[in-house]
């Protein structure tokens, strides 16, 4: 059995990790990748010590921060299910492994939010994408929607404008809800048009995305375009657990010292209920979870 398993690799977890490796735990990192929503992102300028780097660039200094350290790392699968055992926990992975902990950090971040739309499940992945950092530089010269109003689809609308000939912001609000920076920075750009109090009805196409159904001025306008990239919120990947408390968002409540509601298991990043999803904010809450893992193991 191990002291400490850590679920995720974003900046909670990883920064989770290399605390417990300096304080020499016996630890495992469980995660589907390394770097998490941070490697999505577009430029970011607001990292402390990093005036101006990409989300790409920040998790290769992430995974490069952790190679020095002696840990496994199990790369690739997701957790499925966590089970309390009379003695510690169970945790299962999609494989079916099973890995026994004495206490866990749960740092496994979100993932993208659907339209639940028509044409959303057949033209995923054939130009209809969650990632603009990802899978932006396919669209090289062409036609591109981003849908969504908040910081997430601003930064994705800036760095498409710089590749697609056009981008289309498709905003179901009267107006942004992000940093006045991106918003006068979308607003100044020669490429971007922007539909507001607009809604997504339908995406269409043939084999690939031709385009998109909007509502708008109480109409329905039809945009041809061929890729779309949605940023309409993120969703906490929590369902794994069972037994802590969670609020009305799925999110893992957890105190100011990252414990939930069960003392063993800790909970770190955009998975908790801790309010402004950032970067920094993440990694200094990682940092926080396996200080208070070695505080419990120690005293227990």
């Amino acid at each position: 059995m191990r002291e400490l398993i850590i679920i995720g690799a974003g900046p909670a977890g990883i920064t989770a990790a290399i605390y417990a490796a300096r304080k020499s735990l016996d630890f495992m990192i469980i995660s589907r990748d390394v770097g998490g929503q941070a490697a999505w992102a577009g430029e970011i300028e607001n990292y402390t010590g990093q005036q101006l780097v990409t989300g790409p660039e920040l998790a290769m200094k992430f995974r490069e921060h952790l190679e020095k350290h002696s840990f496994e790392l199990k790369e690739g699968v997701g957790v499925s299910k966590v089970e309390k055992m009379d003695q510690g926990f169970n945790v299962i992975t999609e494989k079916g492994e099973t890995f026994l902990s004495k206490t866990i950090i749960i740092a496994s971040g979100k993932r993208p939010r659907l339209l639940n739309i028509p044409g959303e499940a057949k033209y995923k992945n054939k130009g209809l994408f969650y990632c603009a950092t990802c899978d932006g530089p396919l669209f090289k010269g062409k036609d591109v929607a981003v849908i969504g109003g908040g910081n997430s689809a601003l930064d994705a609308a800036l760095s498409l404008q710089k590749i697609a000939a056009k981008v289309y912001i498709i905003n179901n609000k009267a107006d942004f809800i992000g940093d006045q920076v991106m918003i006068k920075k979308v607003g100044s750009a020669a490429n971007i048009q922007i539909f507001y109090n607009s809604k997504t009805k339908e995406i269409i196409g043939d084999k690939f995305v031709g385009g998109i159904k909007v509502e708008v001025d109480g109409g329905l306008k039809e945009i041809v375009l061929q890729g779309i990239f949605v940023e309409i919120g993120l969703v906490p990947n929590s369902s794994m657990i069972d037994f802590i408390d969670k609020n009305k968002k799925g999110e893992i409540v957890v105190n100011n010292e990252t414990q939930t509601s069960d003392p063993c298991i800790l909970a770190a990043g955009d998975v908790t209920n801790v309010p402004e999803k950032q970067i920094i904010i993440a990694a200094g809450e990682g940092a926080k979870a396996t200080l208070a893992a070695f505080k419990y193991l120690s005293r227990h």
